[in-house]
C-alpha cells in the first residue's frame, strides 16, 4: 500500500469513558462502523477508561477464571468482555485506544494487511523519531503478528472488525503511567485462571519486561492530550480536514442512536457468565 492517505476529510470524535458506561467502547464501535458504511466517511474515535481490563473472548476458557477475576480486583482494576477473539489488553489513564474507520467499495478495498499497515504508518508519523516494528512480541500480553514495537519492545496492539461496506482498525496504545505493573497484572491474570491446568487455548506467558511505554521509549514526558493533538497534526501535515462536529452530532441521531442501543444491549448480554 503506498504511503499516502485514503480520504481527503476526518471526523473525529472523543469519548473520554467512565466505569458506568465502560462497554459503551465496543457498543459505539459497532455502531460507528455502520456508520462510516452508511456515510462513506472516514472517522477517527478517541477513548480512555479508567483502570479495566478488558478480556477477550478466548479468555472465557480460562479452568480458573472466577478466581482470576478475583486477582484483577484486588490489584484495583475492574474488567469486561469485548465482542471479539483475542485474550486480555489493558486500559486505564495512561493507554490511549484509537479506532480509524474506513469505508469499503468496489472503488476502494483494503486487505487485511493494508488495514493493519494504516495504523502503523499513522503511529510512525505521529513519532517519527520511533523505529516502530511491526512483528509479535511473544511474551507481551495479547501477542499478534502486528504488535507495534521499540527495540524489541510492544507499546501497541492492533485489531480490526469489518463489514462489507467499512472497516476499523483499533489500536491500544501505552502512553505513559507503570507498564510494567500493567504485565504483571496481566501475568498473574493468567497464572491464576491456569492454576497448573494444560493450557490448550495458548494463553501467553507474560514478561512484563517485554512491554514499554511510548513516553519512556522518547525518554520525556508525555501526556494522552498531547499525543491525541499529534495524531491530529500527523494527519493535517497530509492534507487531511478535520472535522470535529459533524460526527458528534450524528451520534446523536435517532437511527445511530437506535444501532447503538441494540450494539450495547449485545455488549451487556456477553457479560453474563463472567
Amino acid at each position: 500500500m503506498k504511503k499516502q492517505t485514503l480520504f481527503s476529510s476526518l471526523q473525529v470524535i472523543d469519548t473520554p469513558l467512565t466505569i458506568e458506561n465502560k462497554l459503551a467502547a465496543f457498543g459505539m464501535t459497532n455502531a460507528l462502523l455502520d456508520l462510516c458504511g452508511d456515510t462513506n466517511q472516514a472517522l477517527l474515535h478517541f477513548w480512555t477508561l479508567p483502570p479495566t481490563l478488558i478480556l477477550g473472548l478466548k479468555d472465557r476458557h480460562l479452568p480458573e477464571l472466577q478466581a482470576a477475576l478475583k486477582t484483577v480486583s484486588s490489584n484495583g482494576y475492574d474488567h469486561f468482555i469485548r465482542n471479539s477473539g483475542g485474550l486480555a489488553v489493558v486500559c486505564d489513564g495512561g493507554v490511549l485506544n484509537v479506532s480509524l474507520f474506513i469505508p469499503q467499495g468496489a472503488s476502494q478495498h483494503l486487505s487485511v494487511d493494508d488495514g493493519y499497515e494504516l495504523m502503523k504508518q499513522l503511529l510512525q508519523q505521529t513519532f517519527p523519531s520511533l523505529p516502530i516494528k511491526n512483528y509479535e512480541v511473544t511474551h507481551s500480553y495479547c501477542p499478534g503478528d502486528y504488535d507495534l514495537s521499540i527495540n524489541g519492545q510492544k507499546f501497541a496492539g492492533i485489531s480490526q472488525r469489518r463489514t462489507t461496506q467499512a472497516l476499523v482498525v483499533m489500536a491500544y496504545i501505552s502512553i505513559l503511567g507503570d507498564q510494567n505493573f500493567r504485565g504483571s497484572l496481566v501475568r498473574e491474570f493468567y497464572d491464576t485462571g491456569l492454576a497448573g491446568h494444560q493450557n490448550t487455548f495458548g494463553f501467553p506467558e507474560v514478561w512484563p519486561q517485554t512491554m514499554v511505554n511510548v513516553a519512556d521509549a522518547l525518554q520525556q514526558p508525555l501526556t494522552i492530550q498531547e499525543v491525541k493533538g499529534a495524531i491530529l497534526a500527523a494527519y493535517q501535515q497530509q492534507g487531511v480536514q478535520l472535522d470535529s462536529t459533524t460526527l458528534m452530532a450524528s451520534t446523536q441521531s435517532p437511527q445511530f442512536q437506535k444501532t447503538y442501543t441494540k450494539e450495547l444491549a449485545k455488549m451487556q448480554k456477553r457479560q453474563l457468565g463472567i
